[in-house]
């Protein structure tokens, strides 16, 4: 049997457990070593999750005092509703722990965030190549068909 797994927002002790789901988030997208996220970054990122007047959250997913996985999404205006839109972010899950429904349990919890904060609509994106994390998209939501474009400024 497994363990339950709950799914809640951060607090500020769960720094230390977020930081390795954070960094493997951040090298399974290639950003580790010499192209790894400035810390200045990571500490921004983690204070405004802390932060009640700023519109980016973070979740985890938590078993027997161990975080396993992680959400992130925030509101924003969109131009074609008059409700917020809740972008997921970020999602991970700690490699010993896939298949464990964790994902899709975040997933759920970011979407009921939305819907308690009146959102519209919750969207997030993935790299083509990412076929595992796609497999458990496509059970869940709609594929929109956008290409997204970028640019660096």
């Amino acid at each position: 049997m497994r363990d339950a797994v709950a799914i809640r927002g951060v607090v500020d002790a769960d720094f230390a457990q977020w930081l390795p789901l954070w960094d493997g988030y951040n090298r399974f997208y290639g950003r580790s070593g010499a192209t790894a996220l400035p810390v200045a970054i990571t500490r921004t990122t983690w204070s405004r999750f802390l932060d009640d007047a700023e519109p980016v959250h973070a979740l985890v997913a938590e078993s027997q005092g161990t975080l396993l996985g992680l959400a992130h999404y925030l509101f924003h205006r969109s131009t074609t509703r008059i409700e917020p839109t809740c972008y997921l972010q970020d999602l991970y899950v700690d490699d010993g722990a896939r298949g464990l429904g964790i994902g899709a349990s975040l997933i759920a919890t970011a979407h009921a965030r939305a819907q308690e904060n009146g959102a519209a609509r919750l969207y997030w994106q993935t790299h083509e190549t990412n076929t595992v994390a796609r497999a458990l998209y496509d059970k869940l939501a709609q594929r929109t068909g956008f290409i997204v474009y970028a640019q660096g400024i």
